[in-house]
């Protein structure tokens, strides 16, 4: 996976056929599906971000997102702006090789679809992960999601050249209104993923070790339903101190995403990338300025001591632009 490249052509021919035919950009769900794609099925799988000859310097980034509830239309909110978030990474340069992974998360306590994952990829193969997602809507009404399981896929089931070549960690970002679970369930990895782990994992166990190899951020939108709950923030900032971001619009999360790698890489500052939403004519400017002002000090993504002496790739920098590492 993570071959081609993104056209936006492309992405417009499907949604004008779309249009002309009646179809959904999420069929699958829109059909009545109610059981994960074999596509997104987690059981057995590792998610791979991979560099190649087309893609040398593949930078991972990972968008998981809960669709119960008041969330199930964040999906939808994402794929209408998926050409920004690509032009934002590749035109503008914010991240070299970018391949994007899409998943879901719902409730292994009550759901049928509980976690969903796609591929890492670099072309509009994305945009068919996303059409593949089950919007299932349900919950189990006790604010908590099994954000927990979503984690730990993503800690122990991804593998990224990212990191085993370069030492730098990949982006993963969480979308979601709600807590998640004390641990990670040893029955519910079993049933969903299919590891044997003999015992639970305690949530802070597995956050840490997701953390070292995955820069991680917790994005809580307005609209939904425990929208500005201090029990909520406070949550996940204890878990990921200021990477727990409030949004003030849902429809500014392409556009916080882009801006938060262009960080992490140290491609750009913030005021410059502020200075690209406004030429882009984005409305999402305010929002992004106040969701990241705490992200804009100091070095996100630091590389890290590697287990070989391999010399790491200098970086690049934006056209006309200075090179930050």
């Amino acid at each position: 996976m993570g071959s081609g490249v993104w056209s936006t052509d492309v992405y417009d021919a499907a949604k004008r056929y779309r249009r002309a035919t009646g179809k959904s950009a999420f069929s699958y769900s829109d059909s009545g599906a109610r059981t994960v794609h074999a596509a997104l099925d987690p059981r057995g799988a590792t998610r791979e971000s991979r560099d190649s000859a087309e893609h040398p310097q593949s930078t991972p980034i990972a968008v998981l997102f809960d669709v119960t509830g008041s969330m199930g239309h964040v999906p939808r909110t994402l794929q209408a702006k998926l050409p920004q978030l690509l032009g934002l990474l590749q035109r503008q340069g914010y991240a070299r090789d970018p391949q994007i992974m899409f998943g879901a998360i719902g409730d292994a306590t009550c759901d049928r679809v509980p976690l969903q994952v796609g591929q890492f990829e670099s072309d509009n193969r994305m945009d068919d992960d996303l059409g593949r997602i089950v919007l299932e809507g349900g919950g189990g009404g006790q604010m908590r999601e099994s954000y927990e399981l979503a984690l730990y896929f993503m800690a122990r089931h991804t593998a990224t050249d990212s990191w085993d070549k370069r030492g730098r960690r990949g982006y993963l970002f969480i979308i979601g209104d709600e807590l998640a679970y004390a641990g990670v369930k040893q029955s519910e990895v079993r049933k969903l993923i299919g590891d044997d782990l003999g015992e639970d994992v305690p949530l802070r166990q597995i956050v840490d070790e997701l953390t070292q190899r995955w820069d991680t951020y917790y994005l809580l939108p307005a609209g939904s339903h425990y929208a500005g709950n201090r029990k909520v923030l406070d949550f996940w900032r204890d878990l990921l101190g200021q990477n727990a971001v409030e949004l003030d619009d849902l429809e500014a999360t392409c556009e916080t995403i882009a801006l938060t790698v262009g960080l992490g890489e140290q491609a750009i500052d913030l005021e410059e990338g502020l200075r690209d939403l406004q030429r882009a004519g984005s409305a999402a400017t305010g929002t992004v300025s106040k969701a990241l002002a705490r992200l804009n000090r100091g070095t996100r993504n630091q590389v890290s001591a590697l287990p070989t002496t391999t010399a790491l790739p200098a970086p690049q920098g934006r056209p006309g632009g200075v090179t930050r590492l």
